[in-house]
């Protein structure tokens, strides 16, 4: 009798399976079988192993069919899948669910391919002009430099270049270097908004060789894409958004990581909690592919490895066609607000440089790191602050739709007409009320809202809502466009916002972190940063670093083309040294600063950081048991374990939330780390108290 090891899309590594004798011919590993999962529920999964030990004492079920006439995954990524499951210590389910479409993992019928190949030609497109642009001498001294350094033996190589230097240019250069190699090419960039623009410029020139892959394809699409993959003809060039790293390639040569430094590589919820940048460097090392590491901004530990030369490096020192940096402009906005002069969230200076932008038929960009009108409500009575029901966080007020919104679990509450601290306005709360509770009411907020009701409650704090709201005020006549998850919720919506702002049909963008991604648009003149504080205040030690990074980004969106553009750095921490390295662009010496703290500390990159999570829905059970887990780690890892302390957010959809984090040394090996790890927790699960909590692990957390 045969059996079969099957990953299924659930959180284990993998149930066995009798293959019936039917089905034992046509069955190999890397074959996609529809099997039964207790009572009632069936799945798609991926026959991992096959064999003829029978487990003891398991009543085994057989499986159902085979689902494809043949393997969808490769022995590639049966390896790839391993490394990451490893890793980042998630199961092999867990790194299958991510890895494949919906539509492959739930036993229903495959696309038909006529259906398939209508999705595959319609993304294509038309067949590619081939290069028509020549590098600048700058570029090509860059495009030299990265090949000369991976045919030393280099494989990977960082390509710092400033913003506007004409990075993908050379990229372009390199990836038709690949294709005429025969090598097929992946080219991940950290945000979905991104593919819109570059999709254009790469088609134009690769044409049908040109796949784009991402999670806001429908479940049909990345299917469609994901097949065509495994075909005989599969497209030469990906590109996507991290996910693309989990498609079968089969000749891959070279990856390109754009905006290498951005978290948005790292994946946070659910498991695996990969990063897509460093997963993505060991899938070239299986290929023995070369990769480039591309942008205005390094991470720290990224250009810590290129000072060592265990990366290569190459600089881009000047923007296309000589085009100056922006002029950055430092406003305090804590002394004009103490003088009355701000309009709003706008200085004077700000409004000054957005007029004489629209005056001369040139746009602006307007940035803030959050989204929504305000970023909590409290009645302007008794000073009552609404909180989710289900996480220690306020409500964000969203006032188009009279919502409130949890922006961690995404719950959604209606505005209540009367503060349910206070219950009245027409006398004063009793003297033993507290008067600045930060508890939710008793009551659900379920009714609706009255305009009385929004004028009893005061916003404090601005979103990207509240920005729009303003800014239509001041300039009427504008042309506004918005872009942040409310308004970018779909694949359309990303590309129609970038494709109107980048045709001149709106004058003014006002975005979050997504503006401040690669983007490219000729006819910005002024960017505005409207609090540049924001992010300092994040209690983690990449918070100096994280806020240098999204600054110098979101500067370099002004002038990339025409006449030098300004940049509006709205702060009340004028004085930081953080401040004045933006405005110089002066990366070596954030990199110094940092560098220093961190070997100070034991902070990465001079160490390797763990976090262990637990949660449970009882706070004083859990105090306990993260304490106890805690002195388990101590045991097995002295002087590297901190905590357990709460997080910022200390409770996320009703589980309390406990941290302790591990900082491991370089020399101490994965493996060991990670079994120590995983004795750990099963000892520690095995006492009774502790069988109702949950723990996770995050290994290289954001």
């Amino acid at each position: 009798m045969r059996f079969a090891d099957v990953i299924l899309p659930v959180p284990f590594e993998t149930f066995t399976y009798i293959v019936p004798d039917a089905l034992s011919a046509g069955l190999v590993r890397g074959s996609r079988v529809v099997v039964p999962l207790g009572k009632n529920k069936h799945y798609a999964g991926i026959v991992a192993r096959l064999h003829t030990q029978q487990p003891p004492d398991v009543q085994l079920k057989e499986i159902e069919r085979v689902a494809d006439a043949q393997p969808v995954v490769n022995e590639q990524q049966f390896q790839f899948w391993q490394w990451i499951a490893d890793y980042y210590m998630s199961p092999l389910g867990d790194v299958y669910k991510a890895a494949f479409p919906s539509r492959l993992k739930d036993g229903e019928a495959p696309t038909p391919k006529r259906t398939r190949r209508t999705i595959v030609d319609r993304m294509a497109g038309h067949a590619g002009a081939g290069i028509t642009h020549p590098l600048s001498p700058a570029q090509q001294t860059a495009f030299d430099q990265i090949v000369q350094q991976w045919a030393s033996g280099q494989t990977t190589v960082l390509l710092h270049g400033v913003t506007s230097s004409g990075k993908t240019e050379i990229y372009i250069h390199l990836i038709q270097r690949a294709l005429d190699a025969g090598q097929q090419v992946l080219y991940l960039l950290p945000e979905i908004a991104l593919t819109t623009q570059i999709t254009d410029r790469l088609r134009h020139v690769f044409g049908s060789r040109l796949g784009v892959y991402h999670s806001k394809f429908t479940d049909a699409e990345r299917e469609a894409i994901y097949r065509h993959q495994l075909s005989a003809e599969p497209y030469d060039v990906i590109l996507g958004a991290r996910s693309s790293i989990f498609l079968p390639f089969q000749r891959l040569g070279l990856i390109i990581v754009d905006e290498e430094h951005e978290t948005s590589y790292k994946q946070q919820d659910p498991q695996p909690r990969y990063h897509a940048r460093n997963a993505a460097l060991v899938l070239a090392r299986q290929f023995g592919a070369t990769t480039l590491l591309g942008t205005a901004t390094p991470s720290i530990e990224t250009y810590h490895l290129a000072q060592d030369g265990r990366y290569g490096y190459v600089p881009l020192t000047e923007r296309f066609r000589g085009l100056e940096l922006p002029r950055v402009e430092v406003v305090d906005i804590k002394r004009l607000r103490f003088q009355k002069r701000m309009k709003g969230a706008f200085s004077p200076r700000l409004v000054e440089a957005i007029t004489e932008a629209l005056s001369h038929r040139e746009q602006a960009i307007l940035f803030l790191n959050r989204r929504g009108f305000s970023n909590l409500i409290t009645c302007n009575r008794c000073g009552w602050v609404p909180h989710c029901q289900h996480c220690d966080v306020s409500l964000t007020l969203h006032k188009r739709t009279h919502t409130l919104v949890c922006h961690y679990c995404g719950a959604v509450y209606q505005l209540p007409e009367h503060c349910p601290s206070c219950h009245s306005y027409d006398t004063p709360p009793a003297l033993d009320t507290p008067p600045t509770s930060l508890r939710p009411a008793p009551a659900p907020l379920h009714v609706s809202a009255s305009h009385d009701a929004q004028e009893r409650f005061v916003p404090i704090g601005a979103g990207t809502e509240r920005i729009e709201e303003q800014i239509a005020r001041l300039f009427p006549s504008a042309r506004l466009l918005r872009m942040d998850l409310d308004t970018a919720k779909t694949r359309t919506a990303y590309e129609k916002i970038v494709g109107d702002f980048a045709a001149g049909e709106a004058d003014i963008l006002i975005g979050t972190q997504m503006v401040t991604k690669g983007l490219d648009f000729d006819h910005v003149s002024v960017v505005g940063i409207l609090d540049a504080d924001t992010m300092l205040n994040v209690p983690d030690f990449r918070s100096y670093e994280r806020t240098f990074h999204l600054l110098s980004q979101v500067a370099g969106r002004a002038g990339r083309k025409g006449r030098q553009g300004t940049v509006i750095l709205q702060t009340r921490s004028a004085d930081l040294p953080l401040i004045q390295q933006v405005v110089d662009n002066d990366y070596e010496g954030m990199y110094r600063d940092q560098l220093a703290e961190r070997e100070l500390f034991r902070y990465p990159p001079f160490t390797r950081l763990i976090y262990v999570f637990l949660r449970h829905r009882d706070n004083d059970i859990l105090e306990h048991l993260a304490e106890d887990f805690a002195q388990l780690l101590r045991q097995r890892f002295p002087d590297m374990v901190l905590g357990p302390d709460r997080p910022a957010v200390s409770r996320v959809q009703s589980l309390f939330i406990r941290k302790i984090m591990l900082k491991v040394p370089h020399t101490a090996p994965p493996a060991a780390v990670r079994q120590t790890l995983y004795d750990t927790q099963r000892a520690f699960l095995e006492r009774f108290a502790a069988t109702h909590v949950n723990i996770y692990f995050d290994a290289d957390p954001m």
